[in-house]
C-alpha cells in the first residue's frame, strides 16, 4: 500500500482528495501513537517482571546469607562452606577476613573460634581453649613483628607484653578487681621478657598509663547472637534460684550453653533475665535448711567477692549481678547431680597465665 496515498476504496467521494488524505494520515498516526504506546507498556511490563525477579533473587541471597550466619555461629567452619557453597563467598582469604571485619549478625566468640583454628581484639573473642589463642596470639605476635621491626628483640616479647597488657587491661578496669596493680608491678610482670634484657620504662610507662586512661574492649555481641546460642544447649530445665539482695527462692528456666549459665523467668522469653559466665568458677553441692538438693556456684579463688555476672533489673536496665555465689535447688538429687555434672563440664579456666609462664620459660632457656 502507498504510505503516501490512500487507497482509492477507502476515499468518501462527498470529500475533497487533500481533506481524505488529512484524515487518512491522521488514523494512521492514532495507530502509530497505539502501536507506540503498546511496545512502551510491553517495556514497563518486561521491566517489573525484572524488577520482581531481581527482589526475588535478592530476598532468597538475603535469606540464604541469614542461614549461613546462624550456621557460622553454630559452626564456623561449616557456615564458611554453607556461604560458599551458595557462591555468597569465595574461597579467597581477603573475601573471608572482608565478612569476618564487617561480622553483620555474627557472633565475635564464633569469630575467635574461627581465627583460632586458622584488627585484633576489638573485632573478636578469644576462643576459649588454650592451643587456639597460643596460635593466634603467636601469628599475631609474628605479623607485630615483620610490620614494625627493631621493636623487639624476638616474636616471645611480643607475645608475652601482648599477654600482660591484656592482663592489665582487665585488672585496671574490672570492678570485682579490688587490688589495683601499680606501675611497678607491670615492670615487674615483664622483667626479662626481651631476650633476657628489660623493655625500655619509658616504653611500659607509655602502654600502662594509655590503658590506665582509655580501657580497651570489644563491642558487645547483638541480641540476634543470643538466638543462636540457644539452639543446642548442653542443658535446660526449671529451677528455684536464692536471690541475691532480697533471699527469695524464684522459678526460673535455665539454659546451660556456651560455657554460661542463662536463667528466664518464662521459657517464651527472648531475653534471659541473667547470664553467669562459668569462667574460674567452681559448682558444688551443698545442704540448705529451707530447700532439698541444692547446688552453688562460687569462686575458689577469690571467696567473697562478686562474681562476674550480670541481670536485668525491675526497670528492663542491666546491671551488675550482686552474689558472691549462686545457689539453686532442683526437684531431686538425681537431677541436681545431672547439672552438677553438665555445669563441671562447661566450666572454662581462662589460660593466660600458663601460656606465659611457658613462653617466660622458653625465653629463659635461650640464655
Amino acid at each position: 500500500m502507498d504510505l503516501c496515498h490512500p487507497d482509492p476504496a477507502e476515499l468518501d467521494n462527498g470529500e475533497t482528495e487533500e481533506l481524505q488524505q488529512i484524515k487518512w494520515h491522521r488514523k494512521q498516526l492514532l495507530e502509530d501513537i497505539q502501536k507506540l504506546k503498546d511496545e512502551i507498556s510491553d517495556v514497563f511490563a518486561q521491566i517489573d517482571c525484572f524488577e520482581m525477579a531481581e527482589e526475588s533473587r535478592m530476598a532468597q541471597k538475603e535469606k540464604e546469607l541469614c542461614i549461613g550466619r546462624k550456621k557460622f555461629n553454630m559452626d564456623p567452619m561449616k557456615g564458611i562452606q554453607y556461604l560458599t557453597e551458595h557462591k555468597l563467598l569465595t574461597s579467597n582469604a581477603q573475601d573471608i577476613a572482608r565478612f569476618l571485619y564487617k561480622g553483620e549478625g555474627l557472633n565475635k566468640t564464633a569469630i575467635g573460634t574461627y581465627l583460632g583454628e586458622r584488627q585484633f581484639l576489638w573485632s573478636f573473642r578469644l576462643p576459649g581453649e588454650a592451643q587456639k589463642i597460643d596460635r593466634m596470639m603467636e601469628t599475631f605476635a609474628t605479623r607485630y613483628c615483620l610490620c614494625n621491626p627493631g621493636v623487639f628483640q624476638s616474636t616471645d616479647t611480643c607475645y608475652v607484653l601482648s599477654f600482660s597488657i591484656i592482663m592489665l587491661n582487665t585488672s585496671l578496669h574490672n570492678p570485682n578487681v579490688r587490688d589495683k596493680p601499680p606501675f611497678e608491678r607491670f615492670v615487674s610482670m615483664n622483667r626479662g621478657i626481651n631476650d633476657g634484657s628489660d623493655l625500655p620504662e619509658e616504653q611500659l610507662r607509655n602502654l600502662f598509663d594509655s590503658i590506665k586512661s582509655e580501657p580497651f574492649s570489644i563491642p558487645e555481641d547483638d541480641g540476634n547472637d543470643l538466638t543462636h546460642t540457644f539452639f543446642n544447649p548442653d542443658r535446660e530445665g526449671w529451677l528455684l534460684k536464692l536471690g541475691g539482695r532480697v533471699k527469695t527462692w524464684k522459678r526460673r528456666w535455665f539454659i546451660l550453653t556456651d560455657s554460661c549459665l542463662y536463667y528466664f523467668e518464662f521459657t517464651t522469653d527472648k531475653e534471659p533475665r541473667g547470664i553467669i559466665p562459668l569462667e574460674n568458677l567452681s559448682v558444688q553441692q551443698v545442704d540448705d535448711p529451707k530447700k532439698p538438693f541444692c547446688l552453688e556456684l562460687y569462686n575458689p579463688s577469690c571467696r567473697g567477692q562478686k562474681i562476674k555476672a550480670c541481670k536485668t533489673d525491675g526497670d528492663g536496665k542491666v546491671v551488675e549481678g550482686k552474689h558472691e555465689s549462686y545457689r539453686i535447688s532442683a526437684s531431686s538429687a538425681e537431677e541436681r547431680d545431672q547439672w552438677i555434672q553438665a555445669i563441671r563440664a562447661s566450666i572454662t579456666r581462662v589460660p593466660f597465665y600458663d601460656l606465659v609462664s611457658a613462653r617466660k620459660k622458653k625465653i629463659a632457656n635461650k640464655q
